[in-house]
């Protein structure tokens, strides 16, 4: 027998057909109005649903900007023969009028190359901060490892910026070693070319790390050319720790320590030993006293005055 709340649906949907409107499908999934083993946990959402592949865009300040085509185009021949296994996480952007990925950029461009004419989406309705996604991107990134080093010392030092953050509260915040931070930082400190040389692998991240604690442009460049043509990270740490090792100063000579002698009649004698240091004891001084004091005796002698 019929329910009331049955026939209430009915007269709308009747309603509805005279009038010639029809209810949107919902997006929502439909749960059995009576608890089933299937549906304990389950809670409908509207978040979740496709969108046309037109009305979604790549994010302007996505740190990640390089893409291996090889990967995408393994990725957009598993959407034809699989479908889209996982949705793309997007927001709303008033200013382009289009939703903005917040990570699956990868996915999306696989989809592009699939010449997907729509595409499975999470929309995120919050107002999120600028920091709030960068953090989202970096974390995606870092998980899937997709970042080249450069890219990833980027983000982490947006990330700085956009926070006031110091580095051991970047390595906080994404769950990573604080060493992964300061290495990553310290390649934004060599030249363009080789942050390059960097980015398309030509020198391994470590040995880049190693030539950037060298401070000289110009020895850093050498130093990487040479990392570029096969110099290992031991030798590439060892030469650079040769560069960098302070040349030992000679010692310096203790300074020539003054004597001074004061006598009876009111005369005052200062004696200071040679700089080559060649004379240190009293018995050294004794000696040239006795010379002295041959000169003496010779310029009475010789009745010379003193003025």
């Amino acid at each position: 027998m019929a329910t009331t709340q049955s026939k209430l649906e009915q007269l709308e949907h009747n309603v509805n057909e005279s009038i010639g409107a029809r209810k949107q499908p919902s997006l929502r999934p439909k749960l059995s109005p009576v608890a089933s083993a299937k549906d304990v946990g389950r809670r409908p959402s509207r978040n979740y649903g496709r969108i046309d592949l037109n009305q979604v865009i790549p994010d302007p300040s996505q740190p990640r900007t390089e893409f291996a085509q090889d990967a995408i185009e393994q990725l957009a021949q598993s959407f034809l023969d699989r479908g889209q296994l996982a949705p793309i996480r997007v927001r709303w952007s008033a200013d382009h009028g289009k939703w903005i990925v917040i990570y699956g950029e990868r996915r999306l461009r696989a989809a592009q190359a699939a010449k997907a004419k729509t595409i499975e989406c999470y929309f995120d309705d919050r107002q999120i901060s600028e920091a709030e996604i960068l953090e989202q991107q970096m974390i995606e990134n870092l998980l899937r490892r997709d970042l080249t080093p450069i890219e990833q010392a980027r983000g982490f030092s947006a990330l700085m910026d956009l926070h006031g953050w110091n580095g051991k509260q970047v390595a906080k915040s994404l769950s990573v070693p604080e060493s992964t931070v300061s290495r990553a930082l310290a390649l934004l400190d060599l030249p363009q070319d080789v942050q390059q040389k960097v980015d398309s692998g030509e020198v391994a991240a470590r040995s880049a790390y190693e030539i950037s604690k060298l401070g000289e442009e110009s020895q850093q460049r050498d130093f990487a050319e040479k990392a570029a043509n096969g110099m290992t990270l031991k030798e590439t740490q060892a030469a650079v720790l040769s560069t960098r090792k302070p040349k030992r100063r000679p010692a310096k000579k203790p300074k020539a320590k003054r004597l001074e002698f004061f006598a009876e009649n009111g005369w005052h004698v200062v004696a200071t030993p040679p700089k080559d240091g060649s004379c240190r004891t009293y018995d050294d001084l004794k000696q040239a006293l006795d010379h002295i004091q041959e000169d003496v005796d010779v310029r009475i002698r010789g009745n010379i005055r003193i003025d």
